[in-house]
């Protein structure tokens, strides 16, 4: 019978994971509520700031892919490690633009850099997980344990926010040098912890990159843009992270100004904290709610409804508390589709390109994240951030046609399992795809 409860060996490989995500987005966070602040304290204007900001997701569109290389031949772990020791070069850098004047150009490079951090990091921890407990021979559901990551993840967001929205009061570049730290910590936790289990790493020699770079290429047309279940949920992914960043860097000046108290740098620390904590919520709520034979579809509908209609409404108030309360409820919701999401991901893709079509999918998210922080934030400056908003709830309506299309394919993939799964490896079967072809369905 296949094992759909973690065995110790399972339960060891939850733990590591748990570990080093939660350290590595509690490096990450520590800047996230003031980071606006500090590009428009540092000399950028609004729409500098999200040129800059744009830069970074520009980065992760130019080295999605091939990083995702990285973590399918030399290793998930090389990938991290990697991400870990450039995203604290990446940090250091900005603190030194501020400190010599170097203005937008200088930080537009460093945020490239900051880019190429995240996409090494960008699905080599989520399939060094799934590849690692499917090696211990698990078989159930992933939902509740990428939700558990979520519940992680957020507590260390919560602490990492508050920390930097503290210690952004005695100086804006303090969090920064306190990112720079901590990531230097995670990178010895990971060198010592983390170790390939259920994937074999092999060589990646110069001279066949360019048959690499080709497989890569392949791999994600074949597993990724071809299967239409996986092609949906990027266009979702285009369509939400075009709006997603720029709400999340927006919302710092914005409630500020909202509540009359620009300066109040503590505040956006409290928010962000809160953001954090809606985060640790909806993860937490996704293992309450979920039985088997529930369409993971319809979690991504209402997350994705919800997170609309709540960007509409930040910029349609002029109360500070109405638009923090309905943004956060939106994340909240959102938070909740966001581990389903990933679990019908990792079902519908195999193990040798796993990193490599999570990397195409957050491909699809820079893509879009690109476009929406460029063109937002022009708007933001020439109208207003309210009216940003307004449209970025708009946009955020188109991804629930692409979901509704995901649920009506009827995937097995989408439905929740039993607690009793066949003997074979689950999702192993053949299942017809868009024009009759078959196809293995991995995992």
């Amino acid at each position: 019978m296949a094992q759909t409860e973690l065995s110790p060996e399972s339960q060891a490989v939850v733990r590591n994971y748990l570990w080093i995500s939660g350290l590595f987005w509690l490096s990450a966070s520590v800047i996230w509520g003031v980071n606006t602040l500090f590009l428009l304290d540092a000399g950028l204007t609004l729409f500098q700031t999200f040129i800059a900001n744009a830069a970074w997701t520009a980065g992760m569109v130019v080295f999605e892919v091939p990083t995702g290389l990285v973590a399918d031949t030399l290793g998930r772990r090389v990938s991290y490690l990697l991400s870990a020791s450039v995203l604290a070069l990446g940090t250091f850098g900005y603190v030194a633009i501020s400190w010599v004047g170097g203005g937008l150009m200088p930080f537009v490079l460093v945020s490239v850099v900051l880019g190429l951090a995240y996409t090494f990091y960008s699905g080599a921890v989520e399939a060094w997980m799934v590849d690692a407990l499917r090696s211990t021979g698990y078989r159930g559901d992933l939902d509740p344990i990428f939700a558990r990551g979520g519940v992680v993840t957020g507590a260390a967001m919560l602490v990492g926010t508050v920390s930097g929205g503290l210690l952004g009061m005695l100086d804006l570049s303090l969090p920064y040098l306190a990112r720079v730290a901590l990531l230097l910590g995670s990178f010895g936790v990971a060198f010592v912890g983390m170790r390939d289990v259920g994937f074999t790493p092999r060589a990646l020699h110069i001279r066949d990159l360019p048959r690499e770079v080709g497989s890569v290429a392949r791999a994600s047309w074949e597993h990724g843009w071809r299967r239409r279940s996986v092609r949906l949920l990027m266009m979702v992914s285009l369509v939400q992270f075009s709006v997603g960043a720029w709400a999340f860097y927006a919302w710092q000046p914005y409630f500020l100004d909202l509540l009359g108290r620009p300066d109040a740098i503590w505040v956006a620390g409290v928010v962000a904290a809160l953001i954090a904590l809606a985060s640790i919520i909806g993860n937490t709520l996704v293992g309450k709610i979920l039985r088997p034979g529930i369409h993971r579809s319809t979690f991504l509908i209402t997350g994705g409804l919800a997170y609309a209609a709540s960007l509409a409404v930040v910029g349609m108030t002029s109360s500070f508390f109405i638009a923090a309360g309905v943004y956060l409820a939106g994340v909240l919701i959102g938070a909740m589709a966001r581990p389903v999401k990933q679990a019908y991901l990792h079902e519908v893709i195999p193990t040798e390109q796993r990193a490599t079509v999570v990397s195409f999918d957050a491909l699809f998210g820079s893509f879009g994240s690109v476009g929406g922080q460029m063109g937002l934030g022009y708007l933001a400056q020439e109208r207003s951030i309210a009216t940003g908003f307004m449209v970025s709830g708009g946009i955020a309506f188109l991804a629930l046609p692409f979901l509704f299309a995901l649920r009506l394919l009827g995937e097995p993939a989408d439905r929740i399992r039993s607690p009793e799964p066949p003997e074979a490896d689950v999702g192993a079967e053949v299942v017809a795809t868009e024009g009759g072809r078959a196809e293995g369905a991995p995992r």
